[in-house]
Formats: C-alpha cells, structure tokens, sequence
C-alpha cells in the first residue's frame, strides 16, 4: 500500500492526484516548488516502475512542468529526481525566476524554507484549479 514518506508529509502539502503520482507543494514561498511521487509501494529509483508507470510518470511531469511554465510565468523549470535525502520516487518540478532567491544557483539548501501562509496557498491552489482540468483529483486541506 502507498504511504508518503514522513519528511515528505513534514516538509510539504497536499494539493491531489493525477493517474500515478500525488501532487505536493513544497511549504517554501522562496519559489513555487511542486513535487510529484508515484503511488506505489517501496519504489525509490525510476527504473523500478514499470515500463507503462515511466511513461506514465514522465507524461504527469511533462504536463505538469508545461502548465506551470505558463501558470507561474517561469523564466526556467528545474525538473529532477535525486532522491538523496527522501529514497522515495519522487520528482521536483520547480518554478524559477530570474529575481527569485537562489538564482542563479540550485534552489537546494541555498536559503531556509519560508513557509507559506494560508492565503498564499489559497491562491496557488485556485491558480492550479483554473489549469488542471484534465485526469487531476484536487485533495481538500
């Protein structure tokens, strides 16, 4: 059965589901940081889903990353799976701007997380429900 990794429930809120992964939001208004992760048990590299589950994943990814480059007016997507500190699959899709905090660098540990207020996640979640019309289930939270 799936379960979220704890540092995952700790570190980011729920937003739902497309076919196979859960859609979170990193709880880090530096940059709207959205993490997608594959419903399925005890997973942690990409070539340990099925091949219909990758193409799956990286439709999800690819959808995801086109609707918040155009959402979230980005200048660049930052799209990757590391995995070092969470081994669950999961895959950062990042928004980033040219004024935002860490540009140019990596977003990674390069300032501390500025959690999001409970406005500011009203209007993210109102944005993503005006674009993800299409096989997205939106979770309550």
């Amino acid at each position: 059965m799936f379960a979220l990794d704890p540092r995952l429930q700790q570190d980011t809120l729920p937003i739902g589901d497309f076919p196979l992964c859960r859609l979170l939001l990193s709880n880090d208004s530096n940059y709207p940081w959205f993490i997608l992760v594959p419903r399925r048990e005890d997973i942690s590299e990409i070539f340990q889903l099925d091949v219909a589950d990758q193409q799956q994943l990286w439709q999800e990814t690819t959808a995801l990353a086109e609707t918040l480059k155009d959402s979230f007016d980005a200048d660049k997507l930052n799209v990757a799976a590391l995995g070092n500190v969470v081994s669950q699959l999961h895959m950062h899709v990042i928004v980033r701007k040219r004024e935002d905090a860490a540009w140019p660098a990596p977003v990674w540990g390069k300032h501390p997380a500025l959690p999001y207020s409970a406005e500011q996640i009203a209007v993210i979640r109102e944005r993503l429900r005006l674009v993800l019309t299409d096989d997205f289930t939106f979770l309550e939270g």
